[in-house]
């Protein structure tokens, strides 16, 4: 992103550094007590008429959020973490001692100013101390108490690489915690800690029902105030910030800071609804867009990290994309139509064990419609791993019902594998109205990109600017393995099947297209011209 004055970065609400910050000592905890939600808002009515609708009044909106913040405050903890880390004067990366010019007037004021510095001129010792001197950096994040026994959520990254973790009651008292488990992924962690003290716990609400314009309350640690309450509305729901494959993140105005990570969103009824994780800002602080995870994809997750200290998901075991509407069209999808483009099945995976294609769409997955791209890993993850469900694609102009059965996510993403195609000579062939140059795989070609041995396909050595190529940012290197869903080996191939394509009087022609990132489908336009012109200069 080109930064300009008005541009905003995505800023992780995270754990914050210990310094000089202002500290007020929270109240002490009262005894556990049963949290008694506020009355909820009534459903809004729908409208009398598509043509005059008439705007719900508001009624039953909190007088004040204090009854509420009481009973919620002593179930929401601060989080303190410590690393060791080597003292800066002995990092390899610190700056040298500066050193004056020998007769210089600051000669000696540099001596003096360094005299206590191991290592430094007048120092103890020509070298230092032998051992490496170390130093604690700390932070402060938030979180929730979710089961009285002890058991508290947070964000991973306010845990991440600690070596001891601190759980900090509204009374101060501190607590040494217990990692259970965590999952980067979607940046949750659990801990469990030992206290004789009654705890206060609150759970989990169903953040599907919470809606866009609802009242929220968000309570933490921000820049080190513990016990912070502040209020706002559900801004958005279903949010994509690209933090991940999982993003589903609740928007809300509600003032979230650093030092916020990891403490929970409440609605009216006292129930978490959302983990507080990230926000937009230019500076660090709140303008009034934050973003938390949402319940009902922090529950599975949190028990299984609770049981067993690791997450398993579902896995499909494709690559998938989005479906623009000119894909769509080249496939002869309903206008409308959306769903989840399969651009590459893996080879022994559950899809392709179960029957799915490469430029399958993917419309529905275990009775779930998926609206977007990004819907589908959500989707599959929390299908538990081994049961077989039935997925609605796109194929062949009309929809289809295959059964796959769901595996396990590993550990790091399994690559297909190509299989070996014939070597030809490396001239070069003209794909008239496309702009582009593609020539035959060879010894040549490959040596020339970089290509793998087992590669198959025709691959792109030039492409025109200003073409319908470059648009789709098609690039020299990239290998066409399929035009409209059916495999090319040779360029008198690819011809072919674009003067087919050209009689039926088709308007996009769809690629896929493998290059060093992976493979995609790239839609092009088709222009005049029936054929190409053999051996021209390439």
């Amino acid at each position: 992103m080109r930064s300009t004055p008005t541009a905003l970065a995505l800023l992780a609400a995270a754990a914050l550094p210990l310094g000089p910050v202002l500290a007020q000592a929270p109240a002490p905890a009262p005894a556990q007590q049963q949290i008694s939600p506020l009355p909820a808002p009534p459903a809004a009515s729908p409208p009398p008429g598509q043509n005059s609708p008439q705007p719900t009044p508001m009624r039953d909106t909190p007088p004040s959020f204090a009854p509420l913040a009481r009973q919620l405050l002593p179930a929401v903890v601060n989080i303190s973490t410590s690393q060791a880390a080597p003292a800066r004067a002995n990092r390899p990366d610190a700056p040298d001692v500066p050193q004056a010019p020998p007769g210089s007037p600051f000669e000696e004021f540099f001596r003096e100013f360094f005299r206590n510095r191991p290592g430094a001129p007048g120092g103890p010792g020509p070298e230092g101390p032998p051992q490496q001197q170390r130093r604690r950096g700390q932070s402060l994040g938030s979180g929730f108490i979710l089961d009285a026994s002890g058991i508290v959520v947070t964000n991973n990254h306010v845990i991440d690489g600690a070596d001891e973790i601190n759980v900090i009651l509204q009374d101060n008292t501190s607590i040494r915690a217990e990692l259970l488990g965590t999952d980067p992924r979607t940046d949750l962690a659990v801990l469990r800690i030992k206290t004789d003290k009654p705890l206060t716990a609150v759970k989990f609400g169903d953040s599907d029902n919470a809606q866009v314009g609802d009242w929220v309350v968000a309570i933490g640690n921000p820049f080190g105030l513990g016990g912070s309450v502040t209020a706002g509305i559900v801004s958005a729901r279903g949010r994509n910030i690209g933090q991940g494959n999982y993003d589903d993140f609740i928007q809300t105005d509600a003032a979230i800071n650093r030092g916020n990570s990891g403490g929970p969103l409440f609605n009216l009824q006292g129930e978490v609804v959302g983990i507080n994780t990230a926000i937009y800002s230019p500076t660090g602080g709140s303008i009034g867009i934050g973003f938390s995870i949402p319940s009902n994809l922090a529950r599975n997750i949190v028990a299984q990290l609770q049981d067993g200290g690791k997450v398993r998901r579902g896995w499909l075991g494709v690559n998938i994309q989005q479906l623009t509407d000119e894909i769509a069209e080249s496939l002869g999808l309903p206008n409308g139509s959306r769903g989840a483009l399969v651009a590459r099945v893996q080879e022994d995976g559950p899809a392709a064990k179960g029957g799915i294609r490469n430029g399958d769409v993917v419309l529905r997955f275990n009775n779930q419609d998926v609206r977007e791209m990004r819907n589908l890993p959500r989707i599959v993850a929390e299908t538990p791993v081994g049961r077989e469900v039935p997925v609605v694609v796109w194929r062949d102009g009309r929809e289809q019902t295959v059964s796959v059965t769901v595996g396990e996510l590993p550990a790091e993403p399994q690559q297909a594998a190509a299989t070996p195609g014939p070597q030809q000579g490396a001239r070069p062939t003209e794909l008239t109205g496309l702009g582009l140059r593609v020539a035959p795989l060879s010894a040549e070609t490959r040596e020339r990109f970089g290509l793998k041995p087992d590669q198959r396909g025709v691959v792109i050595v030039e492409v025109a600017p200003n073409s319908p190529a470059a648009e789709r940012e098609l690039r020299p290197g990239d290998v066409v393995v399929e035009v409209q869903q059916e495999r090319v080996n040779t360029p008198d191939e690819l011809q072919r099947r674009l003067a087919q394509l050209r009689q039926q009087n088709r308007a996009t022609v769809l690629f896929l297209v493998e290059s060093q990132q992976g493979q995609r489908f790239v839609p092009l336009r088709l222009r005049g011209g029936s054929g190409g012109e053999r051996g021209s200069p390439g």
